[in-house]
């Protein structure tokens, strides 16, 4: 009987180390993706996120035609799509749809920006469903960041474009603005702005444009898509501490305008295309590691990237109006 008691307890004791050691392995990284187009139609969409229902919130920059229909829209799991809200500036600039910026949802709140007009807006959400009627822009509460960032006087001439967001320490709020090539942050209290990191140019005359933003729990990683001419090999993703001290995590990155976390808060980078005569090149986006490995490759001009799983992503196509599921 003793030996029997000695043999069960000692089997817990294994069965247990050894789950907790199986725990404590990282999960595999991505290799390769595998790609899957889930959803068809957007008209320039620029961000997406995801809310606690797995529903997909997309902004889409409109037509450009100067008639307002930038907009936001849910898309549930089942793929139907409900506008949440329109009537946002939508300009067409050096042949592209600009106008709205990311997207984010952080506690029950929706978070976007337009960059044109340099406003983030915080919608709540809690009661809107799919079938809804849109609901007047006017009645989201708003805050104007484009005038504070100019305020700072970072470029010549002066400039603004909020384009990205993400919360970080004390859960404040900082925002990428690719205009003045800054990050702002926005106190959670009283919404205070202030100047937290800014990014030297890349080179003589050419700005560094940061564009996409993380938080890995101990410091911010920012994408950068740099300025014309959009030199090959020009891009880095940077790294910023908690005190806002700059420092280049990764270099000879080509055209980046997003980035994500993998599950074990590895960079993840879309490149936007490589720049030619005729613009950016027909399927020469690509999604890429820290390293700068391809992973997915033929994309048109992605914009976007999230992790919704431990192995799958969603990739966003400005170009094709698409969102993408990935998988490895």
């Amino acid at each position: 009987m003793k030996k029997s008691i000695f043999s069960l307890s000692t089997l817990l004791i294994f069965l247990y180390v050894l789950s907790c050691t199986d725990h404590l392995q990282p999960f595999p990284e991505p290799q390769s993706f595998s790609t899957e187009t889930i959803v068809r139609g957007l008209k320039s969409p620029v961000g997406l996120t995801l809310d606690d229902h797995n529903n997909i919130w997309v902004t889409e920059a409109g037509t450009g035609n100067n008639n307002n229909d930038g907009s936001v829209s849910m898309i549930t799991p089942s793929g139907s799509k409900t506008t949440f809200v329109t009537g946002l500036a939508s300009i067409t600039k050096e042949g592209s749809t600009e106008g709205i910026g990311h997207i984010l949802f952080h506690k029950g709140k929706l978070y976007f920006l337009h960059g044109a007009n340099g406003i983030l807006y915080t919608a709540d959400i809690a009661s809107f469903k799919a079938g809804d009627a849109p609901i007047k822009l006017t009645d989201i509460p708003s805050q104007d960041i484009g005038t504070f960032a100019r305020s700072l006087a970072l470029t010549n001439p002066l400039n603004a474009n909020t384009f990205d967001l993400t919360f970080g320490p004390d859960d404040h709020l900082y925002i990428v603005d690719s205009g003045s090539n800054a990050i702002i942050k926005r106190d959670k209290s009283n919404g205070t702005l202030s100047l937290f990191a800014h990014f030297p140019d890349v080179a003589a005359g050419v700005e560094t444009v940061p564009t996409g933003i993380v938080y890995d729990g101990s410091k911010f990683l920012l994408s950068s898509l740099t300025g014309f001419p959009f030199a090959p090999d020009a891009a880095k993703i940077f790294q910023v501490d908690n005190l806002g001290n700059v420092s280049t995590y990764q270099s000879k990155f080509t055209t980046l305008t997003g980035i994500t976390l993998s599950v074990n808060n590895k960079p993840i980078v879309i490149q936007h295309g490589v720049f030619g005569q005729m613009g950016f090149g027909a399927k020469t986006g690509r999604v890429l590691d820290e390293n700068g490995k391809t992973l997915l490759g033929d994309i048109s001009r992605p914009t976007d990237i999230i992790r919704a799983g431990d192995t799958t992503y969603l990739l966003l196509s400005y170009q094709d109006g698409t969102i993408s599921k990935l998988s490895y």
